[in-house]
Parts: structure tokens; C-alpha cells; sequence
């Protein structure tokens, strides 16, 4: 848009505009409201619904505001008796054929067609023909259709090409015979997908789970955040006699601009799941009862005060801030330091060299402005799909975006260079980077990589990254989080600084969970107190635990057979342990197994607390409903336990008071990842025989979205199945085969498989977070096949 400026006049009154603006938005900006349905500031222009036409003066007939560029000295009028006459004959074109079934409708009390309708419809009908009827779509498991009700504005099919990047909505036919539709049913997966039923402004798309539940006027509103990855986009959750029933989208320009991933639109299914956690229960004889809250917190105490120094706490990355601060605390106060919510890293070589916090080393909106990216160990589409979003649009305006992963990707957006590599040969082809930017800088190489850089040799792959990085004005390297759970991530880390520095390209992470910062900027991290000071007693990472056993586990928020790298490593040292207790919103057969004192705390919308995001932000959210039977909120059961332990500083009323507490304390903390690692990078060893590759599969992040019904039905929550290359499956003998059996760390499982391309040769992928990972080992790392 030019930066010159002319004068217009709206409805005789003078206004300042961009010169290249379209009359609509001026007239938004100036607060001047003109109906309108297929126009949307954050879509192109289609001006197909013609509700927008306006009269301006010395044309010939009215003209639509959205696709009309203001001009100097233009005179615009609103409403007019002309503008007036042509909108309301518009209205009266779009309601012909649109069906009589607002009582029934859900969207029916906050339907943009009502609303024009009031000011712009007749109270009469002059049509008397039979109305068409349209036949319905299954779109899948997450938004429904009454195509009859359709007014053709293509606001979905215009957020599917340049929002979401899959043209999954077309349009067929002309006129009244124009059908908005799939090209084959359930053929909407986007990870965004939600979003065309807040773009719908009438009732023919709307959320399948919420269908029928409650009437718009009937819903309470409420502020608050996505609980599932590192973005903290903003909601509102609606609820209807205090049961949570949907969430939309809350406008952050600056983090989620109006969208919202399907992850955080619907999880809020798995609050209401059958297998919440309501009453505080006890192991006694082997037999579990359920019993009262001073009786399970008497037992915890016993079990807390009888660990001493050999207390362990395994945290989950979604915990909020408050919760992690008095966990912390509670440790301390126990003369320990093992606590960690780095649950799937193995690897912690160079962690004292780690940044005060992991961010993303710029703003999330400035990703869209990036010139050159390249990410490294990431699935970012499908893991931080906001992110993503905000990538594809840099995209779109010619930037570079690179991969470096262990399996090939479906994304949204033009990819410049991808290189597909097994997690030994990652690190290799890393260097190989490392050193095409060393040559075309001329750098000097670091002392603790230049013997690494002397045993590689760059391809035309690696010097094309190393070109768009280097004459890139803005670029940008990020680890994402399958490379944060790799066995060689300190190397990983400190060649992606080399090659961030060497280039003065930003570097940044995607971490796991919605609050990773807040865990380390809490000092849930074994070897840093508050802010980063270095603990004055290092304590052990969860490796470490797992590895030595602990007397007391205190596990928060976490599915140990889900949620930590190695599930049978895991489930080990809790059973061997002397006492485990678990504070949990949840309650399966395999916590119960490993447990020995369960507290049921309340689930993400029903407590109140703070998320730090990627960015470093800080943001507060309170409870939307209650909890689910005798559960609390995890930062009032943490209070009273330290109560009960005699530690000082346990006097909270509210989270609001623990979390000022803890931020007076820790200061301003600004984004810093480039720090002067002096980790000695080595190239791994081949590993022989098969390597397991994988992540966290989607919609299987944590406990919560793990419940999510509806989530789990699309094809990415189904898309859990094990991935073997074609070559490899004729190499094994496994052509016939229609299951296989993996065995891996002593445990096997009998699995189905899936031919496919981008998975490397001498690899399997098999994602973790599921019911078949949680029989296995971790991942990168030796896995054996064989048919069934």
C-alpha cells in the first residue's frame, strides 16, 4: 500500500486514506460500518455478494466497497436512497432460496444474515417459487453442513487456497446452481480447517461437536489460551451451564491474528472425557480406594518428607507457571534439585551452555518477514500450525524456507531446499551446512567445531542453504522440537549457532508444550534456579532419575508411558520407586499401575495461571468452568502440600499472587539463544541394523488432546501407524506381510505398516504419544521387524 495519502469523503465526512486502499476499509477504519458477507479483511477480494455497494458520486451505478480503490477527492455515501435501495435488493436476492430454520440453526443468534437482514430485509417475501435445496457434505469429524443455507460468499474456498494452503472447498455450477463442496467427502484435513466456521456468516458450516448443544444467547464467554504448544494463541471458550461447549478464536494481530489451530479449537472435548481423575485416591494391599483430601495429602507428605534428598519431579511442559514455581519450591524445600519438564530430551550434554530460556529469538509475527529460513528437526505445520501459518505467508512473498528433517514433510508452502537424512547422517549433512557457510563468509571456525568441519564435504543441497542464509537480509535457523528430542542435540545445537552466527541470521527454537520457557524460567530444570542462576546444587535431569531411581517420584500433569522418551525406561523406575504420586486430571490403568497416591487436579480451562510463549510473553488466563468432581486447581493442592510440609512462603490466596511474585524475582528476562556454547561437537557413529525415527504424533501431544474424540477421527489423528520405506519393505520380507512385529528395549508389539517414500532407508518411523509407543524404547535408537 503507498504511503502517500489523499482526502475522500464518506457520507460528508473528511477522511485521511492510503492511496490504493479499497473503499471498505477506509470506511471500516473511520467507523463507518457498510453490510458486506464475502468480504474479509484477512482474504482477498471476490466481491460476489454485491451486499457492499455504495453510491459515489458521478458514477453511473452503485459500486461494491470492497473492490472499489479510493481516489483523491472521491465522495462516498452509504446511505443514500441509492445505496439503501441497492443493498436492500441485494438482501433480497440473497434470502430468496435461503431456508425459513433460524430456530434450528446453530448459528442462529450470532448469523451475519440475521443481523444484515434486520436493517436491509423485507417483512414481506415477494418470491413465491419452491426454494432449492442443497444436498450436505460430510466434511469429517469436525465441521457440519447445511449447504441449503449457503449464500456462495467463498469465504472458505478463499481461506483454503491462501489461508491454509489446500484448496480443499471449491465451488461448481452458475447462479442459484453453484454448489460449495469437496470433490470427494471427508476431505477436509487441514490443521486449520476449523476456522471456516467462524468465516461462514451463515449457518451452513458449523462445528459437528458442538452441533445442537446450546443456543448462542445461552453461552458465557469467556478470555483464554491454547494450553498445547509453545504459540499461546488466544481463544474464547464459551461454555453453557458451566460445561465447556466450543472455543473460537480471540484477535491477537500479534500471535494468532484470528485463527485458530483445530488442536486448540477442539481439545476442550477431552476435559469431559470418561477417564477424568474426580476423587483423590490411594494405594493400599495393592488395592486402590478412594478416600478424602487431608487423608491423600497426609500420605504425600509421608512419602514427600521420607525421600529427603532422593525427591525426583517429572513435570509436564503445559503446566503453568504457578504450578511449576510452587513444585519448585516444594523440591528445594526437600534439600533436592531433581526436577525437570524436559520430558522427551535425552540428551543433556550441554545444557549449563543453554539460554536462560529457549525462545524463538524474534516476535512471532516477524516470521512473516523472514527472507530465508531454515529449520531443522521440525514438522512445524503440523506441531505449531500457527507458526506455520505466518512461514507460508513469508512464502507466499518469495522467501527461502529450508528443512533439514529425518522424514519428508507434506507443507503448505514452496520449499526451497529439503534435505531428507537418517539422525547420524542429519548431524553429518548439519556440518556439512556448517562448513558451505564458513567458506562463503570466510568465518572463523569455532575451536569446537573446526575438527568436525575438516572431516565433511558440502553438496550443492548444503551450498544452496548456505547461499540463501548468507544473502538472506533477514534469515532465521530454528530447531524444532523432533531435533530437541534427538540423542545429538548439543551437537545439532552448537553447529546451528555456528551457522546462525557466521550468517547474523537469528537463531530459535519451537519447543514443546505451551509453557517451556515458564518451566525454565522457574527453575524446573535440574541445573538452574529462577531467571537461569545456576542452582547451588545440581540435581539430576530425567534421564538421570530414571537411570538411579528415586526414592519419591512427584509426577504433575504427565502420562509417564506417553509423555517421556522412553516409556519402558520410565515405567521401570517408577515401579521400583518407593513412593509415586501423581497429580493428574487424568486417570488410566497404566498410571494407576506405576502409582501409589493419585490427586486429581483440575484440567487446563479450569484453573486459573500463566503461559510464557516462545516469544517470552507472559500471558494470565483464569478458569472458565469448575473442576470435575473433588479435583482442585494443581496450584492450590501444591500449596497446601508445602503448607503441610512447613515451608515457608506457601501463604498464596491466589495464582495471581504467585505469579508476582515469581516475576519480581526473576526481572525482565530478554530472548538471548546466541550463547557462547563450548560444546565439543563429534559426529555420531553409525548405528547397524534398523534406527527408529518418529515424533509426537498429532493430536497426541498430551493428556488432553490425547481425549479429544472428534480430533482423533481426521486423518491426522488417525495417521498413528508405523512408516517403512518400499525399498526396505522388499528388503525385509515383508510384502505379504499385514502386520509386523517391532521389538525394541526388550518389549515388542504387533503393529501395521505403511509403505512410504520420504521415510530414509535403514529407518522405521513410528510416532510416540500413542498406546503402541508406549510398549517400546525411545526413539533414535536400534529397533528390530519381523512379519507376523
Amino acid at each position: 500500500m503507498s504511503d502517500d495519502q489523499i482526502t475522500i469523503e464518506i457520507n460528508g465526512q473528511s477522511l485521511k486514506a492510503d492511496a490504493g486502499s479499497m473503499v471498505i476499509d477506509v470506511a471500516d477504519k473511520a467507523g463507518i460500518r457498510i453490510p458486506r458477507f464475502c468480504y474479509h479483511n484477512k482474504l482477498s477480494v471476490a466481491a460476489n455478494c454485491r451486499m457492499c455497494l455504495v453510491e459515489v458520486e458521478k458514477a453511473p451505478k452503485p459500486l461494491p466497497a470492497c473492490a472499489t480503490p479510493v481516489m483523491d477527492g472521491m465522495k462516498v455515501f452509504t446511505k443514500s436512497p441509492r445505496a439503501i435501495a441497492a443493498q436492500k435488493a441485494t438482501m433480497e436476492f440473497l434470502l430468496i432460496n435461503h431456508p425459513l430454520d433460524c430456530p434450528i440453526c446453530d448459528q442462529g443468534g450470532e448469523c451475519e444474515l440475521q443481523d444484515v437482514a434486520m436493517g436491509y430485509g423485507g417483512d414481506v417475501s415477494r418470491y413465491s417459487e419452491n426454494k432449492r435445496v442443497v444436498l450436505d457434505k460430510d466434511l469429517g469429524s469436525l465441521v457440519s453442513t447445511d449447504m441449503t443455507r449457503c449464500i456462495h460468499c467463498t469465504r472458505c474456498v478463499r481461506f483454503g487456497q491462501e489461508v491454509a494452503g489446500i484448496r480443499e472447498m471449491g465451488a461448481t455450477g452458475r447462479g442459484e446452481h453453484t454448489r460449495i463442496g469437496t470433490y470427494i467427502e471427508q476431505a477436509v484435513d487441514s490443521e486449520m480447517s476449523g476456522n471456516i466456521i467462524d468465516l461462514c456468516p451463515v449457518g451452513a458450516l458449523t462445528a459437528k461437536p458442538s452441533r445442537f448443544s446450546a443456543r448462542a444467547w445461552e453461552l458465557m464467554q469467556y478470555p483464554a489460551l491454547a494450553a498445547h504448544d509453545c504459540i499461546g494463541s488466544n481463544s474464547f471458550v464459551h461454555t453453557f451451564r458451566d460445561e465447556v461447549t466450543r472455543t473460537v478464536p480471540r484477535d491477537n494481530e500479534s500471535i494468532n491474528e484470528c485463527w485458530l489451530s483445530d488442536r486448540d479449537r477442539f481439545s476442550y472435548e477431552g476435559i469431559n472425557s470418561d477417564s477424568r481423575l474426580t476423587s483423590p485416591m490411594i494405594k493400599q494391599d495393592g488395592q486402590w480406594r478412594e478416600t478424602d483430601w487431608d487423608t491423600a495429602l497426609e500420605a504425600a507428605v509421608k512419602g514427600i518428607q521420607a525421600a529427603d534428598e532422593e525427591l525426583g519431579a517429572l513435570v509436564s511442559p503445559n503446566s503453568t507457571l504457578e504450578e511449576m514455581s510452587l513444585l519448585q519450591q516444594i523440591v528445594q524445600g526437600q534439600g533436592s534439585a531433581n526436577i525437570d519438564h524436559r520430558l522427551r530430551q535425552i540428551d543433556f550434554r550441554d545444557q549449563d551452555d543453554s539460554p536462560v530460556y529457549p525462545s524463538l529469538g524474534q516476535t512471532i509475527n516477524q516470521l512473516e518477514n523472514v527472507d530465508a529460513a531454515l529449520l531443522i528437526g521440525s514438522n512445524v505445520r503440523k506441531e505449531q500450525p500457527i507458526a506455520a501459518h505466518r512461514l507460508r505467508k513469508a512464502s507466499l512473498h518469495g522467501a527461502k524456507l529450508m528443512f533439514l528433517n529425518s522424514r519428508e514433510f507434506d507443507f503448505h508452502f514452496n520449499v526451497a531446499e529439503s534435505i531428507i537424512a537418517t539422525p547420524v547422517q542429519l548431524v553429518h549433512d548439519l556440518a556439512a551446512i556448517a562448513k558451505s557457510v564458513m567458506d562463503i563468509t570466510e568465518s572463523v571456525v569455532p575451536d569446537n567445531i573446526s575438527h568436525v568441519l575438516a572431516n565433511v564435504s558440502s553438496s550443492d543441497a548444503h551450498l544452496a542453504i548456505a547461499e540463501h542464509l548468507n544473502t538472506a537480509d533477514n534469515a532465521t535457523v530454528i530447531l524444532g522440537t523432533q531435533a530437541m528430542m534427538m540423542p545429538s542435540l548439543a551437537d545439532i545445537r552448537a553447529l546451528a549457532i555456528c551457522i546462525a552466527n557466521a550468517t547474523g541470521a537469528s537463531f530459535g527454537y519451537l519447543t514443546e508444550g505451551a509453557n517451556s520457557a515458564g518451566g525454565w524460567l522457574s527453575g524446573n530444570v535440574p541445573h538452574r534456579d529462577l531467571a537461569g542462576a545456576a542452582s547451588a546444587k545440581a540435581g539430576k535431569t530425567v534421564t538421570q532419575m530414571l537411570d538411579d531411581g528415586q526414592k519419591t517420584f512427584l509426577l504433575m500433569g504427565i502420562e509417564p508411558e506417553l509423555d517421556v522418551a522412553n516409556p519402558v525406561h520410565c515405567m521401570n523406575a517408577l515401579n521400583k520407586a518407593d513412593c509415586v504420586i501423581s497429580l493428574s486430571p487424568y486417570v488410566n490403568e497404566t498410571l494407576k499401575a506405576c502409582s501409589d497416591i493419585l490427586l486429581p487436579v483440575a484440567a487446563s480451562l479450569e484453573t486459573s495461571g500463566t503461559y510464557i510463549n516462545i516469544e517470552g510473553h507472559s500471558q494470565s488466563f483464569r478458569g472458565v468452568s469448575s473442576s470435575k468432581g473433588d479435583s482442585r486447581p494443581g496450584w492450590k493442592v501444591l500449596r497446601v502440600l508445602g503448607n503441610l510440609l512447613n515451608l515457608s512462603g506457601f501463604e498464596y490466596i491466589s495464582s495471581e499472587e504467585i505469579r508476582d511474585e515469581l516475576m519480581k524475582k526473576t526481572g525482565q528476562v530478554e530472548m538471548d539463544n546466541l550463547v557462547d556454547t563450548q560444546h565439543e561437537v563429534s559426529l555420531p557413529e553409525s548405528i547397524s541394523g534398523l534406527i527408529r525415527i518418529g515424533a509426537v504424533a498429532s493430536y497426541h501431544e498430551d493428556a488432553q488432546v490425547r481425549r479429544a474424540a472428534s480430533l482423533l477421527k481426521t486423518a491426522d489423528g488417525r495417521d498413528t501407524q508405523l512408516r517403512i520405506n518400499p525399498e526396505m519393505v522388499k528388503r525385509l520380507g515383508l510384502q505379504d506381510a499385514e502386520k509386523i512385529i517391532v521389538s525394541q528395549s526388550e518389549s515388542s508389539c504387533s503393529l501395521t505398516f505403511i509403505a512410504d517414500e520420504g521415510i530414509p532407508d535403514d529407518c522405521i518411523w513410528l510416532p510416540v504419544g500413542t498406546d503402541s509407543s508406549a510398549m517400546l524404547g525411545t526413539l533414535f535408537s536400534s529397533i528390530s521387524v519381523e512379519a507376523d
